[in-house]
């Protein structure tokens, strides 16, 4: 598994996958050919059909029109055989003749692959963690007595912890402008933002009610300033970015929990991505939304338990609940726009998360399904899916677009 650098990808909205991605390969395209005047763009799969949507072409335009013109072409029918998310780019000669093809993929959380011959994804650095499963990782926090956050310690060095503090800034300044930001989010859908409003409800209400209340918004915050292409943090991804920012700043904010301990959680959180990235997959367009939202929650449900000093097979059985109660969901947004369904079930999944957390703190952390073993399940589940209920905008709630 790759460093935590690289689930906890600090840059603007609205989709990791369809905008971040895309906007690293032009970079390292354009970095391959920096004398060419002419390029040629073909979006594959799930990138083309809902790729306008998520501003995949601007992404890619913005990149590359620094050096001349740039043609996209748009196949949403047409899927690679290795992901959904590909993309091929060629320099385009004078004569209209194309060379220098080169074949990449967005596979989730803003990385990149060439494809199955290659060992590492094409924008990521040498794998830091020895340990691949969840199994593998409780089983040297028994022997060691470790907690999980030492483990990413171990592995990453003392200077992961600079990153992370820069991560937990980034995601409070992303909550703190989402409440304080009114108006109707870009595209056609028409969409009144809702965190400034649940905000101030929620202030109203009484201590239990105000609690969930203000998760919501809080999660409704930095959705929303994804969907208007702001600065955040992919965790896992841009569209499931809310959960893991709402559950931490509500606890940050309402337990007096210290920086230092908010930062472990961070890491334990991402301890839980990079084991699902690294087993299964973080992308929508491969596996549904079970692959983001559901994995933002089983992040969040295990650094609440974290928190709540947890132990680490309790922080286990939280974070499988978290992934196991968003099996089979599917990435259907309207439009193709990171807004509906994406914003709300932020929300929710933030919610789940801190019930997870409870219910597995009543527990001893004993139970029969292992995260690992829903990791497996979640995989397979996203290869059965059909592909209109992966991120192509073709069935489930998508077709709300055309009522």
């Amino acid at each position: 598994m790759e460093s935590l650098r690289e689930l906890y990808r600090i840059g603007i909205g609205p989709s990791s996958s369809h905008t971040m991605g895309p906007q690293a390969a032009a970079i390292q395209y354009l970095e391959r050919h920096p004398e060419a005047t002419a390029f040629d763009v073909t979006l594959y799969g799930s990138l083309a059909a809902t790729g306008k949507g998520h501003m995949t072409d601007v992404a890619i335009i913005r990149v590359l029109e620094t050096n001349g013109t740039v043609d996209i072409h748009w196949e949403p029918t047409v899927f690679l055989p290795f992901h959904p998310n590909g993309m091929k780019f060629a320099v385009r000669q004078p004569d209209g003749s194309l060379i220098d093809e080169w074949t990449v993929y967005s596979v989730g959380g803003g990385a990149l692959s060439e494809g199955e011959e290659q060992e590492a994804p094409a924008s990521v650095g040498t794998s830091l963690y020895p340990l691949t499963t969840m199994k593998a990782i409780m089983a040297w926090c028994q022997e060691t007595g470790h907690a999980f956050w030492e483990y990413v310690e171990q592995c990453e060095g003392k200077e992961i912890w600079d990153y992370l503090r820069e991560v937990w800034r980034i995601m409070q300044e992303a909550v703190e402008r989402g409440i304080n930001h009114e108006g109707i989010l870009p595209g056609p859908l028409g969409l009144q933002r809702k965190a400034p409003i649940y905000y101030t409800k929620a202030k109203g209400y009484k201590a239990n009610l105000q609690s969930s209340g203000l998760v919501y918004a809080y999660a409704l915050a930095v959705s929303e300033e994804n969907a208007s292409g702001g600065l955040i943090v992919t965790a896992p991804t841009c569209g499931s970015s809310g959960v893991l920012p709402a559950v931490l700043y509500h606890l940050g904010h309402n337990h007096a929990f210290s920086e230092e301990r908010i930062l472990h959680a961070i890491a334990t959180a991402g301890l839980i991505g990079n084991l699902v990235k690294q087993n299964a997959s973080i992308s929508g367009a491969d596996v549904g939304c079970q692959g983001e939202v559901g994995v933002a929650s089983a992040m969040a449900s295990a650094a609440a338990c974290q928190l709540f000093g947890g132990s680490v097979a309790q922080i286990e059985y939280a974070a499988e609940m978290g992934l196991e109660h968003h099996l089979g969901m599917t990435c259907d947004p309207v439009c193709g726009l990171v807004q509906i369904p994406c914003i709300e079930r932020n929300a929710f999944a933030a919610a789940r998360a801190l019930d997870a957390n409870f219910y597995a703190s009543l527990s001893d952390g004993q139970h029969r399904v292992s995260f690992d073993r829903v990791v497996r399940v979640m995989k397979q589940t996203g290869k059965d899916l059909p592909s209109l209920y992966k991120e192509t905008s073709e069935g489930g709630l998508a077709k709300l677009s055309e009522d």
